[in-house]
């Protein structure tokens, strides 16, 4: 049986705030001619503007969504709406399906949700290529790596293309001494904007990425100090490129991928699995040119695994909502190639495995956590986000040295400044008091996304081990 989602599980789901506003609406019994669950099918028949009813199924299993409506929005609005009323307790089980909603799940199976690529000019192309996004590394003369099939690397146009891609990179590690050398503050939007162009006409989009993204950095208020990191990063992927095949084989991988060289799906999922219980710690939707990208983060139970499982999709077209935060799912993840593996895709899921009786993920103490960080940075020197689990930390905040119980609170930085673990927060934000009104001064498990500008919250469980989406 699986364990009832809370209402912010449920909202989650929403492809944007209309829908969740409209969920609401629907969410009223008075709606639905007939509403029940039958196992792990949950279904029900809401009336619309027309004499029919919408037939609205859903396999919690999968999840799978289904809706005899005529939007183009998934879950739509009858999907949401009914599950925030099984979510509150108001869907009845049943002992069978009706006929229209068994037939439904016997001839309409969901059908595969084979995601866009991603941009490769997008302002977060690096990003992605550190995640692990559909980009790997052709193997490397001499580096020792085997060739992987789709790579390209052994054909004519694969050796064209590291050509223009090499002498891309000399071209930006020229680029950066000059930079240096005439000094920070003469950096401007149009010289990054000229160097991305070429790095994308080099056929290097991974690095054109990180160049693109050099003008939000110039934006901060540290920014002297940012820019220069962002340089020195930059400098050690061309110096990393030249001497690749001079790398271990996983790093010149990387090296590869953070470049810009693409890898297909097909070739992921020859690589072996990794099965485990995954608990789906959160998510973030960002707009990546003309498409819009989802990161979804997880941790396996058994095997301490962080990894990132990322979907696209154009507008108007909706993401992948087949992972839910706060659930726990058994399945094969089969992860990219690299130094340190991130992203993943979910190979098998194994939806008739008993979920866990225990509802709150397994967590890291602040050191653990920090090792880890560690750990992947030392392995991927451009790692730029990773999933944590923080147990038994109680927030801290610059107002409040202490807990309620008069002691000193856990993770209290340096700088004063609000933080939880230790990790100060990359922007305070309705977030965080949400997490301050669930720990009430109390140590609780904490989800977030780990970045070098400070962690980005994800969701926490409260006394009944009820996810809470921050």
């Amino acid at each position: 049986m699986i364990e009832r989602w809370s209402r912010d599980q449920v909202l989650a789901l929403a492809p944007d705030a209309p829908s969740r506003k409209a969920a609401q609406e629907v969410a009223a019994p008075g709606s639905w001619t007939s509403r029940g669950v039958a196992g792990d099918v949950l279904f029900g028949a809401c009336e619309g503007s027309g004499p029919t009813p919408y037939e609205t199924r859903v396999d919690l299993a999968e999840p799978a969504y289904r809706c005899t409506c005529p939007s183009r929005k998934l879950p739509c609005k009858h999907v949401l709406g009914l599950l925030l009323l099984w979510s509150a307790g108001h869907v009845p089980t049943t002992p069978a399906l009706p006929s229209w909603a068994a037939d439904r799940l016997a001839h309409h199976p969901t059908p595969p949700t084979t995601p866009p690529q991603p941009p490769t000019t997008a302002p977060e192309a690096t990003s992605v290529a550190v995640s692990g996004a559909d980009s790997a590394p052709a193997p490397a003369p001499g580096a020792g790596t085997a060739s992987r099939a789709g790579s390209g690397a052994a054909t004519a146009s694969g050796v064209v293309r590291q050509g223009r891609v090499a002498a891309g990179m000399a071209e930006l590690e020229r680029w950066l001494a000059d930079q240096v050398r005439q000094g920070l503050a003469g950096a401007g939007e149009h010289d990054w904007e000229g160097v991305a162009k070429r790095l994308v006409d080099a056929q290097a989009p991974g690095a054109a990425g990180a160049v693109s993204r050099l003008a939000r950095v110039r934006a901060m208020d540290d920014w002297p100090g940012r820019l220069l990191e962002e340089y020195a990063l930059l400098h050690l992927l061309a110096v990393a490129y030249r001497r690749r095949a001079e790398l271990p084989p996983d790093l010149a991988e990387t090296v590869m991928m953070r470049t810009g060289f693409p890898v297909t799906r097909e070739t992921v999922l020859t690589r072996p699995p990794v099965r485990d219980l995954w608990d789906v710690l959160g998510l973030r939707d960002e707009t990546q040119d003309r498409l819009t990208a989802r990161r979804v983060w997880l941790r396996g139970r058994e095997t301490g695994r962080a990894a990132l499982v990322l979907s696209f999709a154009p507008p108007g077209r909706p993401l992948d909502a087949s992972l839910v935060t706060g659930s726990t799912i058994d399945a094969d993840l089969a992860f990219y190639p690299g130094a340190a593996p991130l992203r993943a895709l979910v190979a098998t899921h194994h939806p008739d495995v008993a979920a866990p009786a225990e509802r709150v993920p397994p967590g890291l103490t602040p050191d653990e956590a920090m090792g880890e960080v560690a750990a992947a940075l030392a392995a991927d020197p451009w790692t730029d986000s990773w999933p944590l689990v923080l147990a038994g930390v109680v927030p801290y905040a610059p107002s409040a040295g202490t807990s309620s119980a008069g002691t000193s609170s856990v993770g209290a930085s340096a700088a004063g400044a609000a933080s939880v673990g230790g990790f100060p927060l990359r922007r305070v934000t309705r977030a965080w008091w949400r997490l301050l009104a669930v720990s009430g001064g109390r140590p609780v498990t904490v989800a977030a996304e780990w970045t070098p500008y400070g962690l980005n919250l994800l969701t926490t469980w409260d006394d009944d081990g009820m996810a809470v989406i921050l």
